[in-house]
């Protein structure tokens, strides 16, 4: 099979022709027919976040195809069917957050295309028990998107609580921002796109933002108070001043979602008398679980959502690259098989 490999974090991927995977107990073997490019991909490409994974390894964690074999044992899959191959590749199911709601905390978990091999290729194999069934009013080009993308900032909504009224700043309308400013939308927010990018604000316009801000050309923090203040900041692009102004955009009350994941372990600090005294909330929300990408794909089946993607093929992974580090993909990268 054709497959994209990371060979060292200093090098372009390489494009190798590797056997097959052979599906074990449990496990189901996958072709793949579309994967996204996430900026987390990126980051595993580079080896720049603390916990480093091991090359040579596949990226790929929004991946989409049919089952084609299945290992001894499975009987909740079977051939044909159309799943989804997301960034929690494993959870063990018996700790307190698996059993609690949270897998995605799992000290057990392995990451498609981090701790595993992912999607960048044209067959994958993962435990039966996480291969997430796509519904057929799902196309699998839409399906990739909402494998990550979706489903992290779907999370992220939920995790801060919106409410019908409140006001949410999307920092960074780009592949997940602009499914968070949708999710916003769902739960009844009134929301801001900030991003530095004019084409991507008027993406936002198109898909229903109140009001959007260039951060490169006016201080985001000036103009979102001029509204009265966010009550709900939801961190999504991987610069940390972006992060710290999502914070100082609050008004009091508001509650900040950290989502994204700069480079190099970067910081946020949080001013104490601001944090107390105004009674303010930072969160962290890591990607949803397996459940939560049932709800993401349900919402797209019954037309509630849309994905903005653009079709590559693997071949293309590394310019795909530089084209989003470059802020000239709109949204989504998706691979086409």
């Amino acid at each position: 099979m054709k497959a994209a490999v990371v060979t060292s974090f200093d090098q372009p991927l390489e494009i190798q022709e590797m056997p097959v995977p052979e599906p074990g107990p449990d496990e189901v073997l996958v072709r793949m027919e579309t994967s996204g490019l996430c900026h987390t991909d990126i980051h595993a490409a580079h080896g720049d976040w603390p916990v480093k994974p091991t090359p040579p390894f596949v990226p790929g964690h929004e991946g989409i195809g049919v089952v084609e074999q299945l290992g001894s044992g499975v009987t909740d899959r079977a051939l044909g069917d159309r799943v989804a191959i997301a960034w929690l590749g494993y959870a063990c199911g018996k700790c307190r957050y698996c059993i609690g709601g949270w897998e995605t905390l799992c000290l057990e978990q392995r990451n498609s295309g981090y701790s595993v091999n992912g999607s960048f290729a044209e067959y994958a194999v993962l435990p039966a028990a996480f291969a997430t069934p796509v519904p057929d009013e799902v196309s699998s080009r839409d399906a990739a998107p909402l494998t990550c993308a979706g489903v992290t900032t779907y999370k992220a909504i939920r995790v801060a609580g919106v409410v019908p009224g409140e006001l949410v700043a999307i920092f960074g309308v780009g592949g997940l921002g602009h499914l968070a400013l949708q999710y916003a939308r769902i739960a009844g927010g009134l929301t801001i796109g900030v991003d530095i990018e004019d084409t991507k604000l008027e993406m936002a316009k198109q898909l229903g933002a109140d009001h959007v801000v260039n951060a490169a050309t006016t201080d985001p923090v000036e103009a979102i108070q001029a509204l009265g203040g966010a009550d709900v900041a939801v961190a999504l692009a991987a610069d940390p001043q972006s992060f710290d102004q999502a914070f100082r955009s609050l008004r009091r009350g508001g509650r900040l979602v950290c989502v994204a994941l700069p480079a190099d372990n970067g910081a946020l600090s949080l001013p104490i008398f601001d944090t107390v005294l105004n009674g303010k909330t930072v969160i962290g929300s890591i990607v949803g679980t397996r459940n939560d990408l049932a709800d993401v794909f349900a919402l797209h089946a019954a037309g509630r959502t849309r994905v903005i993607a653009v079709d590559r093929k693997l071949d293309d992974v590394n310019q795909s690259i530089t084209d989003v580090l470059a802020g000239d993909i709109p949204a989504r990268v998706v691979f086409q098989f």
